[in-house]
């Protein structure tokens, strides 16, 4: 069974259903702990004992600076919303590690900003060096992934897509919500993770609703790619792409056709004016709410609870 591992101001603890029992580490980074595993299994053979969980106020169990990298359109389900034919190839871009923020901090809108959006994903944390040129068969997966983390992969649609510029449109600070737990997977797990069913509500309606078995290329396979000109390290963090149900959307074939006969100029300019149409994208005040599990709790990340807010123009 999977282990999960709470961290906050005061450090690292093991949850142990609604109790949380303090590691007993030095370890200060994500990569530390990964590195004291004994002090964990210890912690765990408490029990169901200690602070509740409830009283812990927890910070993103993946600590910065490391690298932080996604994969682009990575689920069947979003690849046709995004007018994507069959499967495609795997893509990577990378995220600002000063992204990374807590389970339940807010998500601050840039005043810039117009078309906020949500992706629930998968993350994966590294337990060991992944060097350049390394084939990760699925049996090889318990040997460099340590574990597993809820993510949301908050985009700035509009920098995103005027721009080209993934980097930027997904980096800035709270856009990449992380926690509460890291799942310490043993290797007996890893048979689980195709059950992982990812769900993400807005304001309490469902949004995003998908398991694993929706995905393109799956973790072993996307580490093998990814290595053939990236090196991971232990504490890094992969991002493994988002199901349908994001508030971006391809527009119909008829509507898409009719827009390739614009000049660039004003194709963009309709395309925006229909997005800014779109209720589904984030405005202040709205609570997201993100959940990974297994149906049998085998493997559970817990719960995201995020609120939007808008910059404080003022305080610029």
């Amino acid at each position: 069974m999977s282990t999960n591992v709470l961290r906050t101001a005061d450090g690292w603890w093991v949850v142990r259903g609604e109790r949380a029992v303090p590691v007993a580490t030095k370890a200060v980074t994500t990569a530390e702990l990964l590195a004291d595993r004994a002090a964990v299994r210890e912690a765990a053979a408490l029990g169901e004992m200690g602070t509740a969980v409830a009283d812990l106020v927890p910070l993103p169990p993946v600590t910065t600076p490391c690298r932080v990298v996604a994969q682009m359109t990575n689920y069947r389900s979003h690849a046709r919303e995004a007018g994507a034919g069959g499967d495609i190839p795997t893509a990577f871009f990378r995220k600002a590690s000063g992204s990374v923020s807590g389970p339940h901090d807010t998500i601050v809108r840039p005043p810039h900003v117009k078309l906020l959006d949500y992706e629930i994903e998968l993350g994966l944390v590294m337990g060991a060096c992944l060097p350049v040129g390394t084939v990760v068969e699925e049996r090889d997966l318990p040997s460099y992934v340590a574990g597993l983390v809820l993510t949301n992969d908050v985009s700035a649609r509009d920098v995103q897509l005027t721009r080209t510029q993934f980097y930027e449109s997904k980096s800035y600070p709270t856009f990449t919500p992380t926690g509460p737990y890291l799942a310490l997977l043993e290797r007996e797990d890893f048979a689980h993770l195709l059950n992982l069913r990812l769900r993400l509500s807005v304001n309490g309606g469902l949004r995003q609703d998908r398991t694993l078995a929706d995905m393109i290329v799956p973790p072993a396979q996307a580490l093998t790619v990814l290595a053939g000109f990236q090196t991971l390290d232990p504490g890094d963090l992969l991002l493994t792409g988002t199901p349908g149900g994001t508030a971006l959307k391809a527009p119909p074939k008829p509507v898409e056709k009719i827009a390739g006969l614009l000049p660039p100029a004003l194709k963009w300019q309709a395309f925006f004016a229909s997005q800014e149409r779109n209720p589904r994208y984030l405005h202040e005040g709205d609570l997201i709410t993100a959940t990974i599990t297994t149906p049998d709790g085998r493997i559970d990340l817990g719960e995201q609870r995020t609120l939007v807010a808008d910059t404080d123009q003022n305080a610029q």
